[in-house]
């Protein structure tokens, strides 16, 4: 996925707002010179991956590298949390000066992480091994000229689906929104479900959906930022959503609540528009059922723009501000995010190149089906016009307005509305011009 006008110019006035605002400009890349006393070099990882039952742990990933590197050891810490309390942690311990080395950060929020001083820019490490990844995915760690780090892992939207369950009521896989439509009116009067609406996950789900849709919420007009998240896309997303909210045809229940485990469990869920990555855990909970191997994964139904997704997270690894030996962090990141068939087992889609083979796991769990290639595809059709902006993350508000729907106090066009109005207040409050 090649680099867009658009994309560039918008990237540039990131990489000038920070510079303007922050001071960034002088942000060096720290010593690579190693430890010059010949001790062994350190480097802290921090991550969020999920390490469960059947995944390679990363520990014993990083066991591998530290064998056969005696002079460059690293060590790993896994975060149990939200990925907004780790970067809050890891803001509180870089200005305390006892930050990591690397971290797991989502593309969404390496932008704002940026011009808030707590990435360093490595592009020349970087660049060494920008060929081992996809374009788009290389992308995401960059910002303006400055690439913090190395992308580990893309996570298009996708849509997962009981293939049994599907055939019992006459359906197959939805093309389309028109067909989705249809078959969410089918499957709810038999009492299924054949997607879930889920106001915890609206800020990226939905962004993505805007994306699958075509549009683009981020560009720039002149030297400013333009956001623009109630598009033709956005309009259609919430027509679609706001129809099955009112005539109950979808499952109205948080991602991470109990509910739609519940759902999932007791065969009323069926259906299920969501991010690639979940394919690594989605199905955990039907392990040992007759339900186990029923389900697939296909591609995301059109929303209008043709064969085309959006991002709903995905996550690279940057190099934090304060890292004193770089050029070795860097030399360990490239070499983690190339181990590609054990980050498959941790569920992830890689951004690094080469087949990687589908475990075990999945290919119990969906019926032998090649999972990974179809998630393969489903990178390769992501929107390349759909970058992010500083303050993505400040629009979270979108999900207090995506509960409201489900309350019906409020519609879902108006949590469009809500990422509008909050995007633009936050890239004022960050002190970056915004055309109106």
């Amino acid at each position: 996925m090649a680099l867009t006008p658009r994309f560039t110019r918008t990237a540039a006035i990131v990489a000038v707002g920070a510079v303007s605002a922050f001071g960034l400009a002088a942000c060096s890349s720290g010593d690579t010179g190693g430890d010059a006393s010949g001790e062994p070099i350190t480097i802290e990882y921090v991550h969020r991956l999920p390490d469960g039952d059947g995944m390679t742990k990363v520990s014993d990933i990083v066991k591998r590298w530290n064998d056969d590197h005696p002079d460059i050891q690293v060590k790993a810490t896994k975060f149990d949390g939200k990925s907004s309390d780790m970067i809050l942690k890891l803001e509180t311990d870089i200005k305390a000066g006892n930050g990591p080395c690397l971290a797991q950060t989502g593309y969404s929020e390496v932008p704002q992480l940026y011009v808030k001083g707590l990435l360093q820019d490595v592009a020349s490490e970087a660049k060494k091994y920008e060929d081992k990844f996809s374009a788009g995915a290389f992308s995401g760690m960059k910002v303006g000229d400055a690439i913090v780090g190395l992308p580990q892992d893309t996570g298009p939207l996708v849509y997962f689906y009981n293939e049994t369950a599907f055939a019992a009521l006459g359906l197959e896989a939805p093309k389309t929104l028109d067909d989705l439509t249809a078959d969410s009116a089918t499957a709810a009067a038999a009492g299924k479900y054949v997607t879930a609406f889920t106001p915890d996950e609206a800020l990226n789900w939905l962004a993505g959906q805007s994306a699958a849709a075509g549009d683009t919420w981020f560009s720039t007009s002149g030297d400013k930022w333009k956001v623009d998240a109630e598009g033709e896309g956005s309009q259609r997303v919430a027509a679609f959503w706001q129809g099955l909210l009112d005539n109950k045809q979808t499952l109205a229940t948080e991602r991470w609540g109990e509910g739609f485990t519940a759902a999932l469990n007791d065969g009323s869920l069926i259906g299920h528009v969501g991010a690639a990555w979940e394919a690594g855990f989605l199905l955990d909970s039907l392990d040992g059922t007759p339900a186990e191997g029923q389900w697939r994964v296909a591609q995301l139904p059109d929303f209008g723009a043709g064969a085309l997704s959006g991002p709903d997270g995905g996550s690279g690894v940057s190099v934090m501000k304060g890292c004193k030996n770089p050029a070795e962090a860097m030399e360990f990141n490239a070499w983690l995010n190339t181990q590609v068939d054990d980050l498959a087992s941790q569920g992830l889609v890689v951004a690094a190149k080469g087949s990687v083979k589908t475990p075990e796991k999945m290919l119990r769990q969906f019926g032998g089906q090649d999972v990974l290639a179809e998630l393969a595809t489903a990178t390769e059709n992501l929107n390349p016009d759909f970058p992010y902006a500083p303050g993505f993350s400040t629009l979270s508000t979108m999900n207090e307005t995506a509960a409201a729907a489900v309350a019906g106090t409020a519609k879902v066009a108006d949590i469009f509305t809500t990422a509008q109005e909050t995007a633009v207040a936050s890239l004022k409050d960050l002190g970056l011009p915004v055309a109106e």
